[in-house]
């Protein structure tokens, strides 16, 4: 979409998805005191030290790929997520399916795109682990890296109105949610239903 190639639209873009991402994940650590989560190769054994949002950043300054790339990301984490019901987005696991996403998603969407080496350097980690983590990913989504217009339209539009919806990062108070999406359930799309309805899916 057009918009998005404006860098200001992308910035709010990418401001809120580190926002999203990082309720989710908070939420996910809460309740995995009540719920068993799986250990996947995504699991780090501390959590970064790297802010969300400060490692987003650098995704995008530096992976080069098209804005679309991270519309489509987002569709592929929302998958993983229904998918792998046992393995929920985390602080320990979040930075690495990040940057995973990103670099399925360049791979999948544009004609030029970096190799697995330049992704694990912007990402902190080794070649061989990016590897793994791509690999893993795939099989995660059974590879359906598939996104139809009508799907990529559903995912974006729902960012767009949760934008809107929201008061600057700056000035929102830790206690708010995000708009229409509660903190304990990622809200998820079922792609098989032609209307594309909403379904609310624990992560």
């Amino acid at each position: 979409m057009a918009d998005l190639e404006n860098s200001n639209v992308m910035q709010n873009l990418i401001t809120f998805l580190s926002c999203l991402l990082r309720k989710v994940a908070e939420s996910n650590d809460v309740n995995c005191r009540f719920q068993p989560q799986k250990i996947s190769v995504f699991h780090g054994l501390t959590r970064p030290t790297i802010s969300i949002q400060s490692y987003l950043d650098r995704i995008y300054k530096y992976a080069n790929c098209s804005p679309s790339c991270f519309i489509v990301a987002y569709v592929y984490l929302d998958r993983f997520a229904q998918g792998q019901p046992s393995l929920p987005i985390n602080s320990f696991n979040v930075h690495r399916m990040l940057i995973t996403s990103v670099m399925v998603a360049a791979k999948f969407m544009d004609d030029m795109y970096y190799n697995n080496a330049y992704y694990a350097k912007v990402g902190g980690i080794s070649t061989t682990e990016m590897n793994f983590l791509e690999v893993d990913f795939l099989f995660g989504l059974g590879f359906h890296l598939n996104v139809t217009p009508n799907t990529f339209h559903t995912y974006y539009s729902y960012l767009q109105i949760e934008m809107m919806l929201q008061p600057p990062p700056s000035i929102a108070q830790p206690s708010l949610s995000l708009g229409r999406s509660i903190i304990k359930l990622h809200l998820c799309f079922n792609e098989d239903e032609p209307s594309h309805q909403k379904q609310q899916l624990a992560v």
